[in-house]
């Protein structure tokens, strides 16, 4: 059980195998955590020389970290993450697409990209390409059939993703945004409406989860890889 720290926030067990057992690396959510907290978690990375992909790191708790650590990372106020130690180099094969209906759906998408590439792997980029203007989607179906994994962010009534998973065979995986108008504001239309896609296969995230995305991607991709050096 963890204990205190000296700021009262539980202190942290890191999972430093995570990375040999799964093939994914911890992540640290920064998200409710205090920036000393933060800070002597970073500061145990830097002193082991390990990388290390924070999320839902606020601006707020960026600029409060103390200026060598804050010196050593990569930060990206959009999606919120934060890179230290080098990013490997990037592998264009599996294929994945981030596709997203609007503009607004910009911080999970780059989320997602930032995530995939802490994770090796590089990723096209299809925005602003939602329902409402159809022939926007189709000008690129092409180029998304040819996506081993195409992700898929939309919010409002979130039809993207069931659109996207008639028209192309990979794997499609829905990413419900917060974005909209009355109703649909908070993301809960958006979840709704992909978990009861009619499109055959479509797979589902939490609200706003390009990180879960992601590694969902990722996971997928590993398994190919597997089979592929089996076969």
């Amino acid at each position: 059980m963890d204990k205190p720290g000296a700021d009262g926030h539980p202190s942290v067990t890191f999972d430093r195998n995570r990375g040999a057992r799964i093939g994914i690396e911890e992540a640290v959510l920064c998200q409710h955590k205090s920036a000393t907290q933060i800070a002597a978690i970073l500061r145990d990375a830097v002193t082991e020389g390990r990388r290390l992909l924070m999320t839902r790191l606020d601006p707020e708790q960026h600029a409060a970290l103390p200026d060598d650590l804050r010196g050593t990372l990569d930060y990206c106020a959009v999606s919120r993450t934060a890179i230290l130690g080098p990013l490997p180099r990037l592998a264009t094969s599996p294929k994945i697409a981030l596709t997203s209906a609007g503009t607004s759906d910009a911080g999970p998408m780059a989320e997602a990209k930032r995530v995939l590439a802490y994770g090796g792997m590089d990723a096209v980029e299809i925005a602003d390409v939602g329902v409402a203007g159809l022939w926007r989607l189709l000008a690129c179906e092409a180029l998304l059939r040819d996506m081993d994994v195409v992700i898929v962010f939309a919010g409002m009534d979130a039809a993207l993703p069931s659109v996207v998973a008639g028209l192309v065979p990979g794997v499609v995986i829905g990413v419900p945004t917060s974005m909209g108008y009355g109703v649909a504001a908070g993301g809960r239309v958006a979840l709704d409406s992909i978990l009861a896609s009619c499109a055959p296969g479509v797979t589902v995230v939490n609200i706003d989860n390009g990180y879960g995305a992601a590694t969902s991607a990722l996971r997928m991709i590993n398994m190919m890889r597997r089979e592929h050096a089996e076969g």
